[in-house]
């Protein structure tokens, strides 16, 4: 899916995954402190950004859509606090290297062609001792209607998350079912996998 594909959906009226941050990240909110910093990558109008703001971090929150970040800044605006929201292709962004205290990845689902590459750039970017918080959806999701990639080969599971970041200390890794209400193109139940990891 391309630009304008994204362009057009976040130009629709309202948000397109509603304003409310994922649930599985906000299970994490005493797990964040004042000052860190951290990167929200693929985060579309922002709702997960804007809530990490709220919660005290520095924000950087990275998507290739031109209206989805347009959206995000407002949306922080709107709530009263600051993040740093760059329009850039992942593939051709100049990642920072060992900067991030967490990078957080939410259904931001890659072809398989630049996947590796752009989850290994991933660990690239965290400092040591960072830790990555990832929830996408898994093959399963096919069988559901609440949303991601319509496409096979652009779905995750477990075993391609942990050989993709296998330079990482994992917590957690998991697929399950889960219920999603993000917005009218997120709702109902879904099959997604979850990962926790640690740069060493």
């Amino acid at each position: 899916m391309n630009n304008d594909f994204w362009d057009s959906r976040y130009g629709e009226e309202g948000f397109a995954y509603g304003m409310t941050p994922n649930t599985f990240l906000t299970t994490f909110a005493d797990t964040f402190k004042a000052g860190e910093k951290v990167l929200v990558i693929g985060d579309g109008e922002g709702r997960n950004g804007v809530w990490l703001a709220e919660q005290g971090c520095s924000v950087v929150s990275v998507d290739s859509s031109k209206v989805g970040v347009e959206k995000a800044q407002n949306l922080a605006t709107e709530k009263g606090v600051s993040i740093k929201a760059i329009c850039a292709d992942l593939n051709q962004w100049d990642w920072p290297e060992s900067e991030f205290d967490f990078v957080v990845i939410i259904y931001v689902h890659f072809p398989p062609d630049v996947r590796e590459l752009l989850h290994h750039k991933v660990v690239s970017t965290l400092k040591s001792g960072g830790q990555l918080i990832m929830e996408s959806f898994t093959p399963d999701q096919l069988n559901y209607t609440s949303g991601g990639p319509p496409v096979l080969k652009m779905l995750y599971t477990a075993e391609m998350i942990k050989a993709d970041f296998k330079l990482l200390e994992i917590q957690r890794l998991e697929e399950c079912i889960s219920e999603l209400n993000e917005g009218k193109y997120h709702c109902g139940e879904a099959a997604v996998v979850r990962l926790i990891a640690t740069k060493v």
